[in-house]
């Protein structure tokens, strides 16, 4: 079969699309680069206290010296590898915490009547004082990391599977009892798919919580990990560690957040069809 030849609006358009995202890339590469440059001519000539805002050449020199020489505390990438390993921890455990007790919840109106107050309260709480408990309860060593973790993250995806679940569509689920389907069936077969794309939500934006759970507890109290290289740089009047460290974590979030949006992308497609299926 021979496949179908694109129209001449059709090329006219994916060479719009083409032009517009290589402007776009141009924009942001051009703008970091200026304000970077800018940031540099500022401290040299003065403008800037480099003892308070660094500058960028002291930064790449910081960055060199974790890579080659290491940190204090040990290889830079031992100390991103500690980070990452609480990131993904409390990530997962958050995750599956919020999206059961959210459907759950949803599921049941008795239990989410009697639990709401109690998930309030505890949502107002700082979480810096969350993470000081929690040093005091499990020490200085990753639990404390983790648990800090797991609470940034499982507010975040129990309130969007939640109501995700509020938000199913009561005429299938009515339709689905109808048609003889117990309430699992109806749950997994239409509740979840439904509430999938609020929970894929804030799956997209939850381990940008979880790092950032993972580096407070490291600054609040640790022995290892890229949030004690900041106490550290800070402790120390070293606004280029400070400056580096926060690089080492933003890169690894933009890399964190591109994959997760290539997951989300196909979980979204497996959702539709899931939806579309009929209840077995």
């Amino acid at each position: 079969m021979t496949p179908a030849v694109p129209s001449t609006e059709e090329r006219q358009a994916l060479r719009h699309a083409e032009n517009y995202k290589r402007l776009v890339i141009g924009l942001r590469v051009g703008l970091a680069v200026a304000v970077i440059a800018a940031w540099e001519y500022a401290v040299r000539i003065g403008w800037l206290d480099p003892f308070f805002f660094s500058q960028p050449s002291a930064i790449y020199e910081q960055l060199v010296t974790w890579f080659t020489e290491g940190t204090a505390q040990g290889p830079l990438w031992h100390e991103l590898l500690v980070t990452m390993e609480e990131t993904v921890l409390g990530f997962l455990i958050g995750s599956v915490l919020g999206v059961v007790c959210g459907i759950a919840l949803g599921r049941n109106k008795l239990a989410a009547d009697v639990f709401s107050i109690y998930i309030k309260v505890a949502n107002a709480i700082p979480r810096v004082v969350l993470g000081s408990i929690f040093i005091i309860m499990f020490g200085l060593g990753m639990g404390s990391k983790v648990a800090l973790g797991v609470v940034m993250v499982f507010f975040v995806v129990f309130g969007n599977a939640f109501q995700g679940v509020r938000e199913a569509d009561r005429n299938m689920i009515a339709n689905a009892y109808i048609l003889g389907a117990s309430p699992r069936q109806v749950t997994y077969s239409v509740v979840l798919p439904s509430a999938l794309s609020w929970i894929l939500a804030s799956l997209h934006v939850s381990f940008g919580f979880a790092l950032v759970g993972a580096v407070v507890g490291e600054f609040l109290g640790a022995r290892h990990g890229i949030g004690l290289l900041i106490s550290t740089a800070q402790g120390t009047f070293n606004a280029a560690g400070v400056f580096a460290a926060m690089i080492v974590l933003a890169v690894v979030a933009l890399a964190a957040e591109y994959l997760g949006g290539i997951s989300a992308d196909g979980h979204r497609e497996q959702a539709a069809e899931v939806e579309a299926a009929p209840v077995r």
